[in-house]
């Protein structure tokens, strides 16, 4: 299947590795020009050096901490710089700390919502005009298993991505006049240094080891294991591509049969 993603201009946040880096590798591969962020310098430096090995070039670093302004004011004239406008935006970030509802203080729930919230919305403003230049786009945003069941001990992510999914729902109403489609895509548990952070925090609260912790978790999953990166990777160069377009507004889960519900 031809993706139509050859030459596309595509911003991609938090990709300095994990699922972020696995989108921007798949898009690099199908073709697409890669802008890609994070507030990590040297593991941005280093993504982008690992993606044009594999692509031919096709990859821009850009450090940037997404939680800020103007960082992504940054991040957008670099792309546009270098090449010329954007088709595509993944809009990603890691995940806030894990805790309970109580243990955060108001600075926490305020950092959160930089974060995961408004860098969407900072980061939707900015493309737009260029995606309605050149006749349309597509807007991907990365959010989480929690939007559909809340996670115990994500307290931050729970309530936060779930603003998120709204956010996508009304934009893909918004924007679709336009020729701009907007989805998001649900991670469930992901073999990146995210869950294992996760699964060490998880472990400590339950009193047992961390390797009991991801035993547990895995028995939950109808798949029996942890999902790939890169199989999260190709899931997103599917909805921000050509044959994903008449897809918007929709939410897509990548987490091997663990979420129950029927929608």
């Amino acid at each position: 299947m031809d993706l139509g993603l050859t030459n596309k201009v595509a911003m991609v946040g938090g990709a300095s590795k994990g699922l972020g880096f696995a989108v921007a590798r798949a898009l690099a591969a199908e073709g697409a020009h890669v802008a890609i962020a994070s507030r990590d310098q040297d593991g941005i430096e280093r993504a982008a050096a690992a993606i044009n090995a594999q692509s031919g070039g096709r990859a821009l670093a850009v450090p940037a901490d997404l939680s800020k302004a103007d960082a992504i004011t940054r991040w957008v004239a670099a792309t546009n710089d270098r090449f010329g406008g954007v088709d595509l935006l993944f809009a990603n970030t890691g995940g806030p700390p894990a805790g309970t509802v109580l243990s955060f203080d108001d600075m926490a729930w305020q950092n959160a919502f930089e974060l995961l919230l408004l860098s969407v919305v900072r980061s939707v403003r900015l493309v737009v005009p260029s995606m309605r230049a050149r006749g349309g786009g597509a807007i991907l945003v990365g959010t989480s298993s929690t939007v559909k069941e809340p996670v115990p001990n994500l307290a931050l992510s729970n309530v936060m991505r779930a603003g998120v999914t709204a956010l996508v729902k009304t934009l893909s109403l918004e924007l679709a006049a336009d020729h701009i489609r907007v989805n998001s895509l649900l991670p469930g548990r992901i073999a990146t240094d995210r869950l294992t952070y996760l699964d060490e925090a998880n472990a400590t609260k339950a009193g047992i080891t961390a390797e009991e912790q991801k035993r547990r978790a895995m028995a939950a999953i109808p798949a029996g294991r942890y999902g790939e990166p890169d199989e999260f990777g190709r899931a997103g160069a599917f909805l921000l591509s050509d044959a994903a377009s008449y897809i918007t507004g929709a939410a897509l889960q990548v987490d091997g049969g663990l979420l129950r519900g029927l929608l």
